[in-house]
């Protein structure tokens, strides 16, 4: 049985935000990774946000397969600093979610 806590949905797309803000563009494998999030249950969120205009995705051929890349849009770190970190601030997460 696994120990490990549910992540809100909010802290999943600062994550993200952060993630690419530290990195500048990351593929979607390493992305996925360092967030620590699955495709399969995740790719909703990640579809979303670049819907919305938080994070830009850009596609590439690199042989017979397809890279897909994502880095954060201004608007995404706006709404990272104005939304996402007073969130945090005022809702913070427990010490087990942040391990």
């Amino acid at each position: 049985m696994s120990t490990k806590e549910y992540r809100d949905r909010v802290y999943i797309r600062k994550d993200i935000i952060l993630k690419l803000v530290q990195y500048g563009t990351l593929n979607q494998t390493a992305l996925l990774s360092y967030c620590g999030l699955n495709l399969q249950k995740h790719k909703e969120i990640i579809d979303e946000m670049e819907e919305k205009g938080l994070i830009a995705k850009t596609e590439e051929q690199w042989g017979s397969k397809k890279v897909i890349n994502y880095k954060v849009t201004e608007k995404g770190r706006q709404f990272c600093k104005m939304i996402l970190e007073p969130y945090e601030a005022m809702f913070p997460r427990s010490k087990r979610d942040s391990q």
